[in-house]
């Protein structure tokens, strides 16, 4: 993962400064979602600007994607493969991508009934995982 982050923020950016370098590290190093807070909070040798504009150009380039949590805050992990969607816990906060044909064919749908020209869409769908649904917490 390092090598793709750097290679597609390069073809970005064109010029690889320290700075990016050490961005793509770190997000390379994630194990999970992360804030850009928390990334710039680990990098206090990098500008919170370079953070905040290489994870930008990070998430247009494929390599990350964005996730809403239910609390508001957004958070980006690594990108899985081609288009998709979340699944977000509401109680551990885990995150599962998914991909689903009927929700592009509703996309569609609404395009052109609305005469709309769909330039993206981001769906996150927030439940509970099935730990957290059997958890002795989870009763209401």
């Amino acid at each position: 993962m390092p090598q793709l982050a750097a290679a597609r923020l390069a073809a970005r950016v064109g010029r690889m400064t320290a700075s990016r370098r050490a961005v793509a590290a770190a997000v390379a190093r994630q194990r999970g979602h992360f804030t850009a807070e928390a990334l710039a909070a680990a990098l206090p040798n990098v500008g919170r600007a370079t953070v905040y504009r290489t994870l930008k150009i990070l998430t247009e380039a494929g390599v990350l994607c964005r996730v809403l949590m239910d609390d508001g805050s957004l958070h980006y992990r690594l990108s899985g493969p081609g288009h998709h969607h979340h699944l977000v816990c509401v109680g551990c906060g885990a995150i599962q991508d998914f991909a689903d044909s009927v929700v592009e064919r509703v996309v569609s749908q609404l395009a052109r009934a609305g005469s709309f020209t769909v330039e993206g869409h981001w769906l996150e769908v927030y439940g509970r995982c099935a730990g957290c649904s059997t958890a002795p917490s989870a009763a209401r």
